[in-house]
Order: structure tokens, then sequence, then C-alpha cells
């Protein structure tokens, strides 16, 4: 036996941060090893020195004569006075075919040394535990001149073998896996959201989800609708294999058999109900919108195209679960349906884009994230509506994967009616709210509250007045489709105030161009808010209908303005590289010109370019036809 000293890092860390880099390594192998599905961790016990030979003995089936050289290995005579901690885990990979192979590993913490030893182990067709002694290594923190170092030690690296995957080979563990625990050990802050499938078994999860994803990759190859098929897939399927395995554990809990029915708001492509119809739970799909690849699910997949308004005509009494997977502005109102349908009603919610019951969410908090806020906002209106809510987070291809599950109710059956007056209240306060930190005319704020008066009047028929169902035609909302005219008026305005901000103030900074000794009006800069602040009221109505509003208008019309930073300036087309790119110049006299040059036809001295030199069109004369393709439009 031979100790080994694959590798050193040098790490500026408490000594928290150590044992709380190697528990993301013990209870998150996954983010590092790819090929990982995850871990589940036992508890850890705590044992004394003269007892922990023993222990080992029962965990690992280790042969006595092999005894004190792990013992050495685990505490060397230099070492402090050891405090050992004894667990497991066992880990998860990820399943091409057929079951999975579950494979565990002993781990002993020295707390007091601060190290830890990994002891994998097998168990062979008869279930006698085999400990795998070419495969055990450790992990070290040790001060050294001032400095943290983390050190690799290996029992018998001569000895070493890897598959890649369970047994990873030395070479990963020092040039991968140390400097990402010297990384997580440096970092103080906490996580924003819990760790990816928490709420469930992840090794189901992994054996059903490779089962799932070969059962439907199929429908990547014949994908008609525009977005990237892969994706919306795959993200589906692993959406499919939550909902089934956290079904599933809720059956057995609850000690039936009967699978759980559905109705998923806002479904989308329906793909995702395909797969539950599929795999034989009673449900259906409606969103406000037909996909061109509903009509290839067969009869067996039940979808509705309808606009879906919260009221009494929108309750499912009979409904065991509803969906919201990125439902948009169903979002918050999801747990009010699911709280409102009946009291054995549960929901799970997605959320994505960033509603509020009647208008878009609005932060209010600064010291957290936009998407912390969101979800806690959601948690909020789930435990207004009465809900014992739980949060977890998804492993599918999205930035926003955090999940809100309600299963349970806080309060007791027969509290039903004062629960809804709660429910009532905290809607009708929520809006009222936002009315009042969002400018409103008086006329428009008294119609509001006439409004919410009727709504708590018929609250148990039309309760979700106000709420906008989204159009059954997709509009294009990216300021592209608004008119013609009302865009170059604010271009025009804007434009004009930068330039004016530089006759008043700039006059010193104005610059000589090189060409023919002119000075050009390169203008000012003004904040977004500060553009904001200079439009008219029914200009700023308009642009906050689009997405992004004024910042988006200001963006895409980049031959006029540079939006950095929260600022506008005028764009000079002389720092952007045309005089010096001989290719970009070889393309100005071809199919490039088919727009006016705004600065030639507005600007008080003209284009800072020449007709050569500028890529758009100085006058009708210059302008030639379009060679583009016309954009496919989506359905």
């Amino acid at each position: 036996m031979t100790r080994l000293c694959e590798l050193s890092v040098g790490v500026e860390c408490r000594y928290e941060g150590f044992w709380s880099a190697v528990d993301v390594w013990l209870q998150k192998p996954h983010v590092v090893n790819k090929r990982l599905c995850g871990a589940t961790e036992s508890e850890y016990t705590a044992v004394e020195s003269d007892g922990l030979g023993a222990v080992l003995c029962g965990l690992t089936g280790i042969n006595v004569q092999d005894l004190p050289q792990i013992l050495s290995f685990l505490h060397p005579e230099y070492h402090t006075v050891p405090t050992w901690s004894v667990g497991a885990r066992t880990i998860i990979p990820k399943v091409t075919s057929g079951g999975a192979t579950v494979y565990k590993e002993i781990i002993v913490k020295d707390l007091n040394g601060q190290t830890v030893t990994f002891l994998p182990t097998e168990e062979d067709s008869q279930g006698l535990v085999i400990l795998q002694k070419s495969n055990i290594y450790q992990i070290q923190l040790q001060e050294k001149s001032d400095d943290w170092v983390l050190s690799l030690h290996a029992f018998t690296p001569d000895e070493w073998h890897s598959d890649g995957v369970t047994y990873p080979n030395l070479n990963w563990l020092s040039s991968q896996l140390l400097p990402k625990l010297a990384c997580w050990a440096t970092q103080s802050k906490a996580p924003e959201f819990k760790s990816t499938l928490s709420l469930i078994s992840v090794e189901k999860y992994s054996i059903l989800y490779q089962q799932l994803k070969n059962k439907y990759k199929e429908m990547v190859k014949v994908w008609p609708e525009v977005t990237d098929p892969e994706k919306f897939v795959f993200e589906d399927v692993a959406i499919a294999t939550y909902l089934l395995v956290l079904w599933s554990e809720e059956r057995a809990e609850n000690a039936t058999t009967s699978k759980q029915s559905f109705v998923d708001l806002g479904c989308g492509n329906g793909l995702l109900v395909h797969i539950l119809n599929n795999e034989g739970h009673p449900g259906k799909g409606i969103d406000v919108r037909k996909r061109k690849i509903w009509d290839m699910y067969g009869p067996s997949t039940h979808l509705e195209e309808k606009a879906i308004t919260p009221s009494a005509a929108f309750l499912f009494p009979e409904t065991d679960w509803l969906i919201g997977n990125h439902s948009d502005e169903l979002t918050p109102w999801i747990p009010v349906i699911a709280a409102r349908s009946s009291y054995s009603c549960r929901y799970f919610v997605l959320p994505c884009c960033f509603f509020d019951f009647c208008e878009k969410y609005q932060r209010r908090q600064c010291k957290k994230s936009q998407y912390r806020e969101y979800i806690d906002f959601i948690s909020e209106v789930s435990e207004a509506c009465g809900f014992k809510t739980d949060e977890d987070c998804l492993r599918i291809p999205s930035t926003k994967r955090v999940c809100l599950i309600g299963k349970s109710r806080s309060y007791e059956r027969s509290e039903e009616e004062l629960a809804e007056v709660r429910r009532a209240d905290y809607i009708r306060n929520r809006q009222a709210s936002y009315t009042n930190s969002t400018y409103v005319t008086q006329e428009e704020h008294s119609e509001f509250h006439q409004q919410r008066d009727e709504q708590i009047t018929n609250a148990d028929h039309d309760w979700g007045r106000g709420f906008q169902p989204r159009e059954k035609i997709e509009t294009v909302r990216n300021c592209a489709a608004l008119p013609r005219d009302f865009v170059d008026s604010v271009v025009l305005k804007v434009a004009s105030a930068l330039l004016g901000l530089s006759v008043e103030t700039r006059k010193e900074e104005e610059e000589e161009d090189k060409s023919d000794g002119t000075k050009w009006n390169t203008g000012g800069s003004l904040s977004v808010r500060e553009v904001a602040e200079m439009l008219e009221h029914s200009t700023l109505q308009t642009l906050k209908k689009e997405c992004g509003g004024l910042q988006t208008l200001l963006k895409n019309n980049h031959q006029v303005f540079r939006v950095e930073a929260g600022k506008v300036h005028i764009r000079d087309w002389r720092t952007q590289g045309t005089q010096t790119n001989s290719k970009r110049k070889s393309q100005i006299s071809g199919a490039l010109k088919t727009r006016l040059c705004w600065f030639h036809t507005h600007h008080p001295n003209g284009c800072p370019l020449s007709t050569e030199d500028c890529v758009f069109a100085h006058g009708a004369g210059d302008l030639r036809p379009s060679t583009r393709p016309l954009k496919k439009l989506r359905s």
C-alpha cells in the first residue's frame, strides 16, 4: 500500500467552506460528472476511534488483514486527534438501457482533521458486500504557509481502475474535481433554490427518464412546430417523468392504485398531456390556440382549444391535479383555481414569464433576483389559498426550472368557507395594491374599484374580472408591428433631443471629420428613464403593451441609436469599422442598401460617411431591391 499526493491546489476559504464544498460533491455529484444522475445520502453517525474498525468491517466487508492499512490511510500518525463521522451514499449513474446498477460508497469524515475518505463497495449476486480497495481515495484540507491547500490521496494508485462513471480516474479527480471543490469552498453565498429533484426519488427518476426518453425520442424527427424540437421534446419528457414519479409515490403513500387525473392549463404543444395520457393518467390539456402537432397525437390524447378565464366556468371539482407548465398569465391563478375546484385538488406549476393576477408582475424588492422574487410571490399566493407549498428544481434545459407544488391544505375541510374569504380578500388587496403603485388616472382608479366590488359581489360567478387571456392569434410584440409613422415620430423626437443636448452642452467636444474638416454633431446621452419622461403618456401606454417597451424600440432602431448600460446615444457609424472592412465594403453597392439612411435625411450635418462607405441608401436613387427571402410566418 502506498500513499499518493496526486495534486495540491491553493485555496482561500474558511474552515466551513471545505465541508460545504464536500457536501456538494457528496449530494450532487452530477454537477461535475455528467455521466451520473445523482446520489442519495444516509444519516451520518459519530464513531469513537476504538470502534471505527468494527464499524467499517460491518459496512464494507473488509478483510481483517487489510484493516490496519485502511485505518492507517484514514488517519496518518501526524494528524490531529480525529473526530469520526461515518455515513454512506448511493451513486446513481445515468441509465442508457435496461435497469440501473446502484453503487454504494462508505463516507468517513474526520471533522477535526478536515479529511473525507471514500470507500466504494459493491454487492455480489449473493448480496455479499465487497470493498473495492483499488478505488479508495481521500480529500484533505491542510494549512500551509498561511494558506489552505487541497490534496488528493489514493490508497493503491498503481492498481487504480476506472470506468469513467462510478469510478472516475485519478487524472479526472485531480484536474476536474479538486478545482471545483476549491471554487465551491470559496463561495459564501447560499444558493437561491433547492437542489434538483429534492422531493422525489432520484433513482426512480433516472430509470423512468431513460425509458421515456427512448420511447418518445422519435418525436424530435417529426416535430412540425417552429420551436426547437430537442429542447421541447426532452424538456416535456423530463417534466412528465417528474410528475409520474411524484404521483407514483403519492399513490404508495396513500395506499391507492388509481392513477391521478389531471388538467393541463395552457398546455401549448400538448406533448406533456400526450405522454401523461399514454402512461395511463386520465386528463386533458386546454389552450387558447391549437398547434399543428395536436393532430399527430391521435384520439387517445385529449386536447381542447379554448380561452381560459378564472371563473366558476373553469373549475375542475373531479380533477386530482392541475398543471401549469410555463402557463404565463395563468400562473398565479392556478393555485386559486385548484383551491376553489375542490378541497382535494392539488396543483403543480412551473413559472416562467412574470405575471400578476391581471397585469405583468412588478418588482418590489431589490435584494433578490427577479426570478427568486417571483417564485416567492407564487408561493405567497399558494399559501394565501390554503396550500402547504413545496418547492423543487427540475432537471430540464431551461433557466426557469423551479416548480411549486401544492399537495395538501393548511386548514381542515370544515374551514373551507373561512378559507374562501381569505382567498378573496388576498386577491382583492393584491390588485388594489397594484393600482396604487402604478400610474393611472383618477377615472381609471375609480373604475378599477367598481370592478373589484362587483367581483366580490359575484365571487361565485366571475372572480377573475380584469384578467386578460392570451389572444388566439399570436401577435408579434417586439415593437416590429407598430405603425411605421409612430416609430418614426418617436425616433425623431429622441434623436432631436440627443442632438439638441449636444449643441447646448457639448459644443467644445464636437468632433472634426477627417475627410473634409467639417464638424459632425455626435449628440449627447440620456438615460432610458429620461427618454421616457419626455414622451407623451399615450405613447408610453402604447409601448407598454410591447415586450421590452421603449428600450426594445430604441434597440430595434440600431441604425440611429446605441443603447448601452441604460444610456441612449446617437450611433456614430465612423466607429463601426465599415471603412476598413473590405468584405463589408464589397457588399455596400449590392443588396444591403435596402433602407434609407436616417442621418442623410434627418441629421443636421448629414451622414458622416460617404455614399460609397455607408451601408444605407443616400436618397431614393441609391436604394436596391432586397434579396432576403420572406420570413416564414409562425402559426
